[in-house]
């Protein structure tokens, strides 16, 4: 019983650092090879870390991280969607796209312009409703 509490100890410790890899460098061209040798363990080590502790695999949480911060860059950023895609780590503008859609359910465009509309529409109403007080 000791020996599977230190494991899962091992493997928590073990996703958290990933983790933290992955939130750094999230840009760069990373693999779960590359990840685990960071970290002086085995891809298979890894894969079972992320299976496990977070409940999915390491390519679908570095594509949700990927894709948070895209989504971020394209609310905030006067950049186009192709640099959106290169800053985020995709090398592929349409992969980046098809892989966007499927998250939001919108192309990377529309998402910018539906929430442009909404900071607009936000920041209309702040204005309005500050000149009361």
């Amino acid at each position: 019983m000791a020996h599977r509490a230190r494991t899962a100890e091992s493997l928590t410790g073990l996703y958290r650092e990933s983790c933290a890899i992955v939130q750094r460098h999230y840009r760069r061209p990373l693999t779960v090879a590359v990840v685990a040798r960071a970290l002086a363990s085995s891809p298979r080590q890894l894969q079972r870390a992320f299976r496990e502790v977070g409940g999915t695999s390491f390519s679908a949480y570095l594509r949700a991280v990927r894709l948070r911060n895209a989504a971020e860059l394209l609310a905030r950023q006067p950049l186009t969607v192709r640099q959106v895609s290169l800053l985020v780590g995709y090398r592929q503008p349409a992969h980046f796209a098809k892989a966007f859609r499927r998250r939001y359910g919108v192309t990377p465009a529309d998402y910018r312009e539906r929430t442009r509309r909404r900071r607009a529409a936000s920041d209309s109403r702040d204005s309005n409703q500050g000149g009361h007080g």
